[in-house]
């Protein structure tokens, strides 16, 4: 018998949120068997910032957000020049 892949769990703090004309979809998510969080934020352009470090709640993860947008603005999540883009 195979085993099968783990299920993805979505915090309820995941969804779309738009401030200062920006709008983004917040990807708070973690693997049914394991205890840390990721962060993902996607920007209209279908651009994602990812942050490497994990964390131990997805409040944590949803106020790292908080903390950047305080920090940098929703600018930070634009497409500005440093985007690569993959062959279609």
């Amino acid at each position: 018998m195979s085993q099968r892949d783990p299920n993805l769990v979505t915090s309820g703090l995941s969804g779309v949120i738009t401030q200062d004309g920006v709008k983004v979809e917040i990807c708070i998510v973690r693997l049914e068997h394991e205890k840390l969080w990721t962060l993902e934020v996607v920007n209209a352009e279908g651009t994602s910032v990812v942050w490497d470090e994990q964390f131990s709640s997805d409040e944590e993860a949803y106020a790292e957000f908080k903390r950047t947008v305080a920090a940098e603005g929703m600018q930070a999540f634009l497409d500005q020049g440093n985007v690569i883009p993959f062959r279609r």
